[in-house]
């Protein structure tokens, strides 16, 4: 018997992350642990879930071995369909050879075919790099509402970090009349949040007269939605005012992690309504010694704590060791502290040996910066590693001492 679906979700996950450095050298950015018990990607696909939304194609590309295996089959999520559930969408060897995705619109152009078997009539494009908690079953209404030929999340920003976004100026109906890519003077302040929803057939014809042009970067933000604005498709702004980062720097990979601290976090990950899925196991033991100080953070179960850890964030398998300090950092799963050592505003990436005695990162009295240690590097005893520094593998360690 022909089933449908009334809309299908197109994750984009292959970006290379670059400006997270070593945290992304072998794994993909929506990979990337974040707040101790969760990977970025949980947002997105637990959103499609929390919104009804059953089938998600995840278009991979750079180091994508360790999203697969997390994704795995979607058990996690409620994605383990027969019909739907989670696909992962490589780019694929065709009669003229593999193809890269070359951008954001040429990744949805290569997998149209995969859309198609669905036969929806809406096509929901989401970012596998942001924290959020949204429900795109109210954004799907108003695209149907405004008789939508794509609605566009936005978020209000402030007007001196505008031109970091793509930015909508739209009239008083919500129906968007500009369109600016990182502008230098920005006329609005609603900044894209890189979630469409199109119209099925609209985006079919769209994508192919892009990949027709030569001369087209293949980009929704520089090509597909400048295009159908000077076509006067009707295009509406779908206003969103929940917390929303981008995590694709350092900076704010360690703040989006900050912010779950705190009496009142800016957001929280335990609203029974709206839950965050991950592959996380909460039945791990956790073991806090007799001499352990914890003071305003997140300790992920699994987690042994004898020495004192102050306002971090610590995922599963962590170990800080007798007299060890952890403070104002985000350490990732599998890391052991060793006795003595002292950690400050530093991101420590899964695996990490930081050995005794050693000095990682820096007081912040000013804006020095975040120190990342990469995976699997093991630290030797009673090194010390300043503040803004990166720590991708062993050479870099050596690096330091011979210096």
């Amino acid at each position: 018997m022909f089933r449908k679906k009334e809309c299908v979700a197109m994750l984009l996950a292959g970006g290379q992350g670059s400006r997270l450095y070593a945290l992304t050298e072998k794994t993909a950015k929506p990979a990337v642990p974040y707040g101790g018990k969760y990977r970025i990607i949980d947002f997105p696909l637990s959103n499609c879930v929390n919104s009804g939304i059953d089938t998600v194609g995840v278009l991979t590309q750079y180091q994508p071995l360790v999203l697969n295996e997390y994704i795995g089959n979607g058990l996690p999520w409620d994605l383990d369909r027969a019909f739907g559930g989670v696909k992962i969408l490589p780019p694929y060897q065709g009669k003229k050879g593999a193809d890269w995705y070359k951008g954001t619109a040429n990744a949805i152009y290569q997998n149209l075919e995969f859309i198609d078997r669905y036969d929806p009539d809406y096509v929901l494009i989401l970012s596998g790099d942001h924290i959020y908690k949204m429900d795109y079953a109210k954004m799907l209404d108003y695209h149907k509402k405004m008789n939508a030929d794509c609605t566009i999340a936005v978020i209000d920003v402030p007007l001196k970090e505008a031109s970091r976004f793509g930015i909508m100026s739209a009239d008083e109906g919500g129906r968007i009349y500009k369109f600016a890519e990182k502008p230098k003077n920005p006329e609005s302040t609603s900044a894209s949040m890189g979630i469409y929803i199109f119209s099925k057939d609209v985006l079919f014809r769209y994508l192919k007269e892009d990949a027709a042009d030569p001369n087209s970067s293949n980009d929704f933000g520089k090509n597909i939605i400048p295009t159908m604005l000077a076509n006067q498709q009707r295009m509406y702004a779908y206003p969103f005012s929940g917390y929303w980062k981008d995590v694709g720097t350092i900076a704010s990979l360690w703040e989006a992690n900050m912010d779950l601290l705190g009496d009142a976090p800016e957001l929280s990950l335990d609203d029974e309504d709206w839950r965050i899925y991950s592959r996380h196991d909460p039945h791990a033991p956790q073991v806090v010694g007799p001499n352990a100080v914890i003071e305003n953070s997140t300790i992920t179960e699994g987690c042994e704590i004898y020495g004192t850890v102050r306002n971090s964030v610590l995922g599963a398998g962590v170990r800080v060791m007798e007299n060890a300090v952890v403070a104002n950092s985000v350490i990732m799963e599998d890391v052991e502290i060793s006795e003595d050592a002292e950690v400050n505003y530093v991101i420590v990436d899964t695996g990490v040996t930081i050995g005794k005695g050693c000095r990682v990162g820096e007081e912040q009295k000013k804006a020095k910066g975040i120190t990342v240690i990469g995976t699997g590097v093991a630290v030797p005893s009673g090194i010390v590693i300043g503040a803004n520094e990166m720590i991708s593998d062993s050479s870099d360690i050596q690096a330091k001492e011979e210096n």
